[in-house]
């Protein structure tokens, strides 16, 4: 399998605060890379930093073999060829869900509104929200809107699937509805990397479990590894606390 992300001795500070410590992690194709650690060990700003909504202060970071840190890149060239779903959903209120999901093919990839539209509707369809593409956001539940918000990254047909925490703001009813969309990805052999508080879930899915503390990951391996045998004490701590509150 090739190389489809790498990021190499990556470092990120926010006011001298340093948020990423040379940090360095390679993602194959068709594989799943799952981030886990506590509130501030980097997780999003990692995110955030291989979709080029944050700039890195030092490293650097490959698609593709291409490195798209450099800052002569096209940063809307690069986000043609990933997608992100956030903690919060980000729909636009004023638009229906097949509006939401076609937007970015027709503006951004120039496809025609009218294939665009019918693919999107396959969309819906595979994950059972046809009923709802002339539904306005606000009349669907949390768990149907982040659903949305993951088919709008899938419309554009991404080389890397990037996931923040995204049943973080949902109901615990509606997460399996949410995560089972991203095991039918993984089915499909979808290039993912997820930020995730969900070890259960961790488990399932991903060929990769990378812990980060402090902004750097101080232990990585399959899920088995990682999760059910951990070398790392902080590592091990960090699970227990996750047990302890009845997450694990």
């Amino acid at each position: 399998m090739s190389n489809v992300l790498e990021l190499v001795n990556v470092r990120k500070s926010f006011d001298n605060e340093l948020v990423l410590n040379d940090l360095s992690l390679t993602v194959k194709e068709h594989t799943a890379t799952v981030l886990i650690g506590a509130s501030g060990s980097g997780k999003s700003t990692l995110l955030r930093c291989i979709n080029l909504l944050e700039t890195i202060d030092d490293g650097q970071i490959f698609l593709d073999g291409q490195e798209i840190s450099d800052p002569l890149i096209s940063v809307d060239e690069v986000r043609r060829k990933l997608g992100m779903v956030f903690q919060s959903f980000n729909l636009f209120p004023h638009k229906t869900v097949l509006e939401n999901i076609t937007l970015s093919p027709i503006k951004v990839h120039g496809i025609a509104p009218d294939q665009a539209r019918e693919q999107a509707m396959v969309l819906l369809k595979r994950f059972d929200l046809a009923d709802k593409a002339d539904q306005y956001p606000d009349r669907l539940s949390g768990g149907q809107q982040q659903r949305v918000a993951i088919i709008r990254s899938l419309a554009v047909n991404p080389r890397v699937l990037l996931l923040d925490e995204i049943t973080s703001a949902l109901d615990p009813v509606l997460v399996n509805e949410v995560l089972s969309i991203v095991r039918d990805l993984k089915h499909d052999g979808m290039t993912m990397v997820l930020a995730t508080h969900e070890m259960g879930f961790a488990t399932q899915v991903a060929d990769e479990v990378c812990f980060l503390e402090s902004g750097l990951i101080l232990e990585r391996g399959s899920p088995v590894q990682v999760l059910k045998n951990p070398q790392n004490a902080k590592t091990k701590d960090f699970l227990k606390r996750v047990h302890e509150a009845g997450r694990l």
